[in-house]
């Protein structure tokens, strides 16, 4: 199969999952205004999606250990397009909070199939780059949703946003279910049993890099639904403005320390099976002065720059953390290994820490809240310094 194919199906398709995942958080004021709602319900929208995602991964995981990749890639695309949709012609709280939930059960199956089958089609030497650029679909596709979120929202109303970021899944799914194939699916004569995924619990190095990973995604998540609206009420920006400047932000940083953490991550591994351990230790000690500085200045110039530099050091594991849990496992059970991983981060993640920040925000106000929510990044370090240490190598 042509491996540039491949990859700019994936990556379109990657871009477009995190479009519809943050443009919701552009919109919260809008919503807010229009729907009446308090922060608290605000947080839930950003959970129950959450929820739902990371209980389908290991569902999608063990499909995918079985039958066809591209198939479940395209259904997974319609799936969370046609919910994006539905969100645009919500009518209250309920009739929004119904889609957004279901958005998780298309991109959940997408994210747990995408990684493990792009990679397979490279060489491991290649992964840490490979998987890396691959993941600047992450800030870049964010930004989009905060910009489209924000301009859509800000000049046409919140629905038009959704309506507008949903469309192109659809042609999208309809390319992947033509264009994909599964040839190392079509080479195995059985799945793997239930039996065959024990030996994911007692694996040290892959259960360690799931929970460093975690503590940062409970704050990432936080930021990523909370920040617009801190930005719209701590440095006196619209809802287009702080949409655009959150988005541009996190476009810049996050593919900056994406790119850079991948070729980082694949220059050490020529000189030590431990690379990718290094990197997300050192990335994520280096950011916690940085998140703090962000909460706690009161100029937006000032706001903006310890943001933009937390951010870019955050980023800097993403292609590392994925060559690590692809390198840490079997190919044979790789789907329910990154279903697995998608499971644990959420779950001890960003699952609760948007309505956990919503509930601070109206019991104290959300300054405090985010505050409050960046603490947990001191033991996502001390993660981050165990699998640094305690692991001697990934196979």
């Amino acid at each position: 199969m042509n491996t540039r194919r491949l990859f700019w199906v994936l990556f379109l398709l990657n871009l477009l999952n995190y479009v519809d995942r943050q443009v919701l958080y552009a919109v919260f004021p809008l919503l807010q205004t229009d729907l009446h709602v308090t922060d608290l319900q605000l947080g839930a929208l950003a959970s129950a999606f959450m929820l739902v995602y990371m209980c389908y991964a290991p569902v999608m995981g063990y499909l995918a250990d079985r039958i066809n990749r591209p198939r479940l890639i395209a259904l997974s695309a319609l799936v969370w397009s046609g919910a994006t949709l539905a969100c645009g012609v919500a009518k209250n709280y309920m009739s929004l909070f119904i889609p957004r939930a279901l958005i998780g059960v298309g991109e959940g199956g997408f994210t747990t199939i995408a990684q493990p089958f792009l990679a397979e089609n490279y060489p491991r030497k290649k992964h840490a780059s490979m998987l890396a650029l691959f993941g600047l679909a992450l800030p870049i596709g964010s930004a989009l949703g905060y910009m489209l979120g924000g301009f859509v929202g800000q000049h046409g109303g919140w629905r038009m946003a959704f309506v507008l970021a949903g469309v192109p899944g659809i042609f999208l799914a309809l390319l992947a279910a033509t264009c994909l194939q599964d040839k190392q699916r079509e080479k195995r004569v059985a799945g793997p049993t239930l039996k065959d995924y024990l030996p994911l619990f007692r694996n040290g190095p892959f259960l360690r890099v799931c929970f460093a990973q975690a503590m940062s995604t409970f704050v990432m998540g936080g930021m990523a639904a909370w920040m617009p609206m801190y930005l719209n009420r701590y440095a006196g920006l619209d809802v287009a403005q702080a949409g655009s400047y959150f988005g541009i932000c996190v476009v810049t940083c996050g593919a900056l320390g994406t790119f850079l953490g991948g070729k980082w991550a694949a220059a050490l591994f020529v000189r030590t099976p431990r690379a990718y351990a290094w990197v997300i230790a050192g990335a994520f000690v280096s950011a916690l002065p940085f998140c703090w500085l962000t909460l706690v200045s009161a100029r937006p110039g000032l706001i903006l720059t310890f943001l933009a530099v937390a951010l870019t050091l955050l980023f800097i594991p993403t292609g590392a953390i994925a060559a690590a849990l692809v390198a840490s496992t079997d190919e044979k059970i790789r789907s329910m290994a990154f279903a697995l991983n998608i499971f644990l981060i959420h779950l001890l993640g960003d699952a609760f820490s948007p309505t956990l920040i919503g509930w601070m925000s109206d019991r104290w106000n959300l300054k405090v809240a985010v505050l409050l929510a960046s603490c947990v990044l001191f033991p996502g370090a001390w993660a981050a310094w165990r699998v640094k240490f305690t692991t001697r190598s990934l196979p």
